[in-house]
């Protein structure tokens, strides 16, 4: 009786449809939408943000979206958010996508990298009136290593003072949404089966853990979703599941939405459940005016500002696609 009972249920198990991961080239493989306008906040190739703007007068309400690729620009740029910016403006939410120099480029790491990203922030207040965007609805949405930046973004009011890091008027964003992020450093340098490896952590902040990693920061005083695909073989489950728990633990209002069947890459693709639930999660924060059907993008140059400039670098599917 035990036998045949095993044996049924291997069966089963055999007959039950196996999960397959999207591998990049699914994603990055297809046509790139392009943004309304490129803006530039400082003089390297990579110190530009996107600007994608929705038809209408506005004002919009903004997302500030932060590309991942382990912290490094040769394994992607802002480019690999294209298409989850490009659905959100057909649904009425501008984009403010910005670059930054990787821990592979000169000027980046601590405190380059960290600095790069609070500028092109801090850039969209300076271009908000040029662009109609509504500085009082900000969500900062990060996907991978970017998870990690956009919950640092929404923090920085907690930067201590003797950090170079600090700013008097930071960017006031009104939530933070990181898909499949790694926002404790620490935590990721002590996992090396986190996709990412534990080396590049040393390279990103030399140490430097105080005004980087975002558990330091708790409570960060802006609510938080974490969404998390279960069988994301890149950033290890228990990194989102640890980092709520402290942030609850702090007082901040952190929550998991953990999406079955999916991997890393399905978190910044548009028709996937994974960035389903992402934007259900920015649309009902951010309540944009609906329109009718359609193609609600603004067209190129819409806001007035330069036409997008092509970036430096190549895209090919990351260094660690082939574990997700």
């Amino acid at each position: 009786m035990i036998r045949l009972a095993l044996a049924a249920a291997l069966a089963m198990q055999s007959a039950m449809p196996s999960y397959t991961p999207m591998r990049w080239p699914a994603l990055l493989d297809r046509p790139h939408p392009q943004p309304s306008a490129t803006v530039a906040y400082g003089d390297d190739q990579m110190q530009k943000a996107d600007v994608w703007l929705p038809r209408g007068k506005g004002p919009f309400p903004v997302v500030l979206m932060v590309h991942g690729g382990c912290w490094q620009t040769e394994i992607a740029d802002r480019r690999i958010m294209d298409w989850i910016a490009d659905d959100l403006v057909n649904s009425g939410v501008a984009v403010w996508n910005i670059d930054y120099r990787g821990v592979d480029r000169t000027g980046g790491g601590y405190p380059g990298t960290f600095a790069d990203a609070a500028k092109a922030a801090d850039q969209l207040a300076v271009d908000a009136a040029k662009y109609n965007l509504d500085t009082r609805r900000i969500v900062a949405v990060g996907h991978s290593a970017g998870g990690h930046l956009a919950l640092w973004l929404a923090g920085r009011a907690r930067l201590p003072r003797t950090s170079p890091l600090w700013s008097a008027s930071p960017l006031r964003i009104a939530h933070a949404i990181s898909l499949g992020g790694l926002p404790d450093l620490e935590a990721t340098a002590a996992s090396p089966d986190n996709g990412c490896g534990t080396e590049v952590v040393s390279k990103l902040i030399s140490g430097h853990y105080a005004d980087t990693s975002v558990p330091r920061l708790l409570p960060l005083g802006v609510p938080q979703d974490l969404v998390n695909g279960r069988e994301d073989k890149i950033i290890p489950y228990r990194l989102a599941t640890d980092y709520v728990t402290k942030a609850k633990a702090a007082g901040d209002t952190a929550t998991l939405h953990t999406v079955p069947d999916t991997g890393h890459v399905e978190l910044i693709a548009p028709e996937t459940p994974a960035w389903a639930e992402a934007k259900r999660l920015i649309l009902a924060i951010l309540n944009p005016p609906r329109h009718g059907e359609g193609d609600h993008r603004a067209t190129r140059d819409g806001g007035g500002g330069s036409p997008p400039n092509s970036s430096p670098v190549k895209h090919v599917a990351p260094s660690h696609a082939g574990k997700d």
